[in-house]
């Protein structure tokens, strides 16, 4: 049956996005701590891509997109 890709409000945006900062923040600091860092941020996307494999999708597949869309976004500006 086909799949419906629709945006869903929620759906670990927040951690996708939480974890393309820690990402970006840990390739600026040096040793254990850009590991751990990067550790973090990694076990972040665990919960958008246990929401993929829940609903059936291609979470690889979803993550790289989602990525994507992250980083094209770029950083929050605030006012």
């Amino acid at each position: 049956s086909p799949q419906n890709d629709s945006v869903v409000a929620g759906g670990g945006a927040i951690e996708m996005e939480l974890s393309r900062f820690l990402r970006d923040y840990s390739r600026t600091i040096p040793g254990k701590q850009q590991l751990l860092i990067g550790a973090y941020a990694k076990a972040l996307e665990i919960i958008p891509r246990q929401l993929c494999d829940n609903a059936g999708f291609d979470a690889t597949n979803i993550l790289n997109k989602l990525r994507a869309k992250h980083a094209q976004v770029g950083p929050r500006g605030g006012a």
